[in-house]
C-alpha cells in the first residue's frame, strides 16, 4: 500500500489471517467515525441523546455497549461545541478504546490503578463502571498529559480518582499488592492509527523502536504486577499490531512468573478479532498467550490488543528485564 513501510506491512501480513488482510489493509485509508460514550456519572443515555437529536445531530448503536454511539453526520467539532460535552456528559473514545476497561470490569468498592493513565480515556470510563465508588489511583509520567487527565476527570465528575504523577515503572515496589485490578494500556507504537493520508501518522515506524517499545512495556507489566493484589486482575493492551509490544511481553511474563500469573481467556462480543499468535520469527510463545485477543480495525474500530491476567501468587524480588 502506498506511504506505509513496505517492512510494516510484511510483517503485518505474517500477524493477520490471510483471509482478512485485505480488508484490514483498506481501513489504513481513512479515518474512524466520530464515536462518544455517555459519561454516566452526570446523566443518563435517554436525556442525552434526546437532547443531540434535537439539535439535529444522527447516532448510531453500538451493539456491545449501550453507553456507545456514533456520530452518522456532522462534525467532532459540532459535537464538541454542545452542552453535552462541555458540561462531561459524554466523552469522545474510539470504541476500540472501551474494551480495555471492559474486560478488567472494575467494580464499586474496589482499589484500581490505571499505570498509563493520561489523558484519562479509561480512567473516566472505570469511574462511571465503579459509579465513583472504591478508588482508582492514576498515574502518568508527563506533566502535560497529566494536567489534561485532571481536567477530564473534573469536567467528567469523577470524585474516586487520585492523579499521581510517577514513573510507572516504580509505582509497583512502592505500593506491592495494593490494588484489586489494575489496568495497563502501555504507551506503543500505534500501528493501529496509521493512515495513508497522513504521513505523520507512521513516518517515525522501525522496528528498532518497536523494540525499544517492548523493553519499556516490559518494565510497565511487571510494575503493574507487583502492584496487583494475590487473587486480583489486570488487563494489558496496546493500540498497535506488533507481537513484540503484545504477545512477546505477555510470553516473557508468563515465562518468568509461571507460579504467579495466569491469562484468562478474553471473549469479546464482536466477530473482528484473532487469537494471540502462537509463534511469531521462530520463537514459540507459552500457551496462555492464546488466550488474548487483537482486535483487527474496521471502518469504525482501531486495532488493539487486549490480555486479561490474573494472579495466584506473590511476585519474586528481583528479576531480569530481558
Amino acid at each position: 500500500m502506498k506511504g506505509l513501510p513496505e517492512e510494516f506491512l510484511q510483517r503485518l501480513r505474517a500477524i493477520v489471517p490471510a483471509n482478512r488482510y485485505d480488508g484490514v489493509l483498506r481501513t489504513f485509508e481513512h479515518g474512524k467515525p466520530v464515536t462518544f460514550r455517555v459519561n454516566t456519572l452526570k446523566a443518563n443515555v435517554r436525556d442525552v441523546l434526546e437532547n443531540l437529536k434535537q439539535a439535529g445531530f444522527k447516532l448510531g448503536n453500538v451493539p456491545w455497549m449501550k453507553e456507545a454511539f456514533l456520530l452518522q453526520n456532522r462534525r467532532q467539532r459540532d459535537l464538541e461545541e454542545t452542552a453535552e460535552y462541555e458540561q462531561g456528559r459524554i466523552y469522545l473514545q474510539n470504541l476500540s478504546s472501551m474494551v480495555p476497561p471492559i474486560v478488567l470490569d472494575p467494580r464499586p468498592g474496589e482499589k484500581v490503578l490505571d499505570l498509563a493513565a493520561a489523558p484519562g480515556s479509561k480512567t473516566t470510563q472505570m469511574a462511571a463502571m465503579m459509579a465513583n465508588g472504591g478508588s482508582i489511583t492514576a498515574v502518568d509520567d508527563n506533566e502535560v498529559r497529566l494536567e489534561k487527565l485532571k481536567a477530564n476527570l473534573v469536567r467528567q465528575g469523577v470524585s474516586c480518582a487520585e492523579c499521581v504523577h510517577a514513573n510507572g515503572a516504580v509505582v509497583g515496589n512502592d505500593r506491592p499488592e495494593a490494588f484489586d485490578r489494575v489496568l495497563l494500556d502501555a504507551p506503543c507504537g500505534s500501528e493501529g492509527r496509521f493512515l495513508t493520508g497522513i504521513p505523520r501518522s507512521y513516518s517515525y515506524w522501525r522496528v528498532e523502536k518497536v523494540r525499544k517499545n517492548a523493553r519499556e512495556q516490559k518494565r510497565l507489566l511487571l510494575s503493574a504486577l507487583r502492584a496487583l493484589c494475590v487473587g486480583g486482575t489486570m488487563v494489558y493492551s496496546t493500540c498497535t499490531f506488533a507481537p513484540e509490544e503484545n504477545e512477546g511481553v505477555l510470553s516473557w511474563a508468563l515465562e518468568r512468573f509461571p507460579d504467579a500469573i495466569g491469562v484468562e481467556p478474553v471473549k469479546l462480543p464482536f466477530a473482528n478479532t484473532q487469537t494471540g499468535l502462537r509463534v511469531w520469527e521462530g520463537k514459540d510463545y507459552p500457551e496462555g498467550v492464546g488466550r488474548s485477543v487483537r482486535i483487527l480495525p474496521t471502518d469504525s474500530m482501531e486495532g488493539f490488543f487486549v490480555a486479561k491476567i490474573f494472579k495466584r501468587g506473590s511476585m519474586p524480588r528481583s528479576v531480569d528485564e530481558e
